[in-house]
């Protein structure tokens, strides 16, 4: 590795667009797969619906799509002041893993977010919750701090329920802040994919959010589907706000791989179409994973920000799976687990993706960065393009699909 790598020039300023309120959908179409699609291929641009997604994609082409789930982790407490105190579960740690603090019967510990945190300085925090008819007490105890974020304990009297079990029942799901609304009953239900399965987010991999189930039977019968996990954070919301990119700081966010992905991941083979900037970043960090375990084989599972400023990418993206099955079968494990703080950044050389669906990002955000390395320098046409034309912008908003 060399130490002194150099972090990419770039003025975030650069990277900004006037969007106006009213651009920002509020809430989801009534049907998903009616949403605009926008279609940006070798410099050029169109219009479709996102319900005709298969007429732009090739017969070999294949989907990669993230399954993670988006929990219900903000808690409202009530002080007997009656100061309202919002509890928000960005991260757990202890038990660490995301499947272990669902189904834990015993007290556990979260990162936490402490909305109005000057009204609780200190002591415990109750509520009571149904579940099953039976009345549990769930209390918050503050237990200490770390980076922007608190530690936070949470116990419960009745240990035959888990924590998957209160949260369910008495957390909210946390839309995103520049919906500038309460969540509702519905969001809980459409601020999810059709394929959400495993537990762990605190945003929604939102390209993913206009297939239905229909379409998304219909893309499997006519195109290989291939599903990874990475848990979205609340950094995902974070806007660039320093003077220079190499002064921001990513947040980490933890993913998971099964061996048949990697086997049967066709690098070499057709092109390969990510879901969502989510998967961008898993995919692409694969691959500087697999650039570090081939210098050092015990090399931590974490692909820091800057990675491919820091060492030479010069294998293939099938020398990559290589050398992570060969990590995996060495170590028995039929699961990759590892973390990711991986900046992509104009200039960044993609190694995996050939083709992106994605929404319309924030301005001076990081996933804006990524879909203008993507594009190669286009994102301000494909911008301005929709903007001129009606598209409906952010979570709930329409969708892209992206070639160089």
């Amino acid at each position: 590795m060399d130490e002194k790598y150099m972090i990419p020039d770039i003025d975030p300023e650069e990277f900004t667009y006037n969007l106006p309120e009213e651009r920002i959908a509020k809430h989801p179409l009534p049907r998903r797969d009616k949403a605009k699609l926008l279609v940006y291929h070798e410099g050029n641009i169109q219009t479709s619906c996102f319900c005709d997604l298969d007429r732009f994609l090739r017969y070999d082409d294949v989907l990669v799509i993230n399954n993670t789930k988006v929990i219900r982790a903000r808690l409202f407490f009530n002080k007997p002041t009656g100061a309202r105190i919002e509890i928000f579960c960005l991260e757990p740690v202890y038990p660490s893993d995301y499947e272990r603090v669902f189904n834990s019967r015993e007290p556990v510990t979260w990162e936490c977010l402490i909305g109005n945190a000057k009204k609780w300085k200190e002591g415990v925090l109750s509520m009571r919750i149904s579940v099953d008819n039976t009345i549990i007490r769930l209390t918050a105890k503050r237990s200490g701090s770390r980076e922007n974020a608190s530690l936070v304990e949470f116990f419960w009297d009745q240990p035959t329920y888990s924590f998957g079990q209160l949260l369910e029942a008495a957390g909210a799901v946390p839309i995103p802040p520049y919906l500038k609304r309460e969540a509702t009953e519905s969001d809980t239900k459409e601020y999810q994919t059709v394929y959400a399965e495993w537990e762990g987010s605190v945003a929604a991999p939102t390209a993913g959010l206009h297939f239905t189930p229909d379409m998304l039977d219909k893309m499997r019968r006519q195109h290989k589907i291939f599903e990874l996990t990475l848990h979205v954070g609340a950094g995902t919301f974070k806007p660039i706000q320093t003077g220079q990119i190499g002064e921001h700081i990513m947040h980490t966010e933890h993913f998971s791989v099964s061996r048949t992905f990697l086997e049967d991941l066709p690098v070499e083979k057709g092109r390969i179409i990510a879901v969502g900037t989510t998967t961008v970043r898993t995919l692409e960090s694969l691959y500087w994973l697999a650039i570090k375990l081939k210098k050092n084989k015990n090399a931590p599972l974490f692909t820091g920000q800057w990675d491919p400023y820091k060492y030479e990418g010069k294998i293939t993206a099938e020398e990559a799976l290589d050398i992570l099955l060969e990590y995996m079968g060495r170590n028995h494990i039929q699961t990759l687990n590892g973390s990711t703080r991986l900046m992509i950044v104009p200039g960044y050389r993609f190694r995996f993706i050939n083709g992106l669906i994605t929404n319309f990002h924030l301005p001076k955000s990081t996933l804006l960065l990524l879909i203008a390395a993507f594009t190669g320098g286009g994102w301000k046409r494909i911008y301005q393009y929709a903007l001129e034309h009606g598209y409906r912008f952010l979570s709930y908003g329409d969708a892209s699909l992206l070639f160089p």
